[in-house]
């Protein structure tokens, strides 16, 4: 979704309505970041809209970009949220050889989450199609990339193949090193 460069498009103020609406949503999306979410977004900040290509929108309070969302899709976490609060959100682990496919925007297909060294949350961690996941690599300690499940994973471990996330938010792409100041 974000492997060229970005440029940051219009950059408006969000309504102080909206932005409760936001937070309440993130909430929701996201229940195990409520301790954290008076340091992610506080209630007395200015948050703003940045519009990124591709009809996305792009969250930001004082320049640190903190969410951003496709049109309807989920509200999805920026990676530096991701990296600072690790365990708010479902995990599951790519294999080695995945690596370099998702950090160059690669899909990110089933077999590298199948395979020895991949791994999938047991089952009553499920994640369904639509959900938003962090994905892990093996050996590695920070999350590389984050996005929305085409598959869910007690079909990705019956199949064995397919698209497991066709898009997402990668360490390293436009996104990551977009610049907002």
């Amino acid at each position: 979704m974000f492997k060229k460069d970005l440029s940051a498009g219009a950059k408006s103020k969000v309504k102080s309505s909206v932005q409760r609406g936001i937070r309440a949503k993130v909430l929701e999306t996201y229940p195990l970041l409520e301790p954290h979410i008076e340091e992610i977004l506080p209630k007395k900040s200015q948050l703003d809209l940045v519009k990124l290509p591709d009809r996305v929108s792009l969250y930001v309070l004082d320049d640190r970009p903190l969410f951003y969302q496709h049109m309807d899709d989920p509200i999805i976490p920026h990676l530096k949220i991701v990296h600072q609060y690790p365990h708010a959100f479902k995990t599951i682990g790519i294999d080695r050889g995945a690596i370099r496919f998702v950090l160059s925007g690669a899909t990110l297909m089933v077999p590298g989450l199948t395979s020895p060294g991949g791994r999938l949350p047991d089952a009553e961690e499920e994640a369904k199609a639509g959900d938003v996941v962090a994905i892990a690599a093996e050996g590695k300690t920070e999350i590389c990339l984050i996005g929305q499940l085409d598959m869910g994973t007690e079909e990705m471990k019956k199949a064995k193949k397919g698209v497991a996330m066709a898009a997402g938010h990668y360490l390293g792409d436009g996104l990551w090193k977009m610049d907002l100041s």
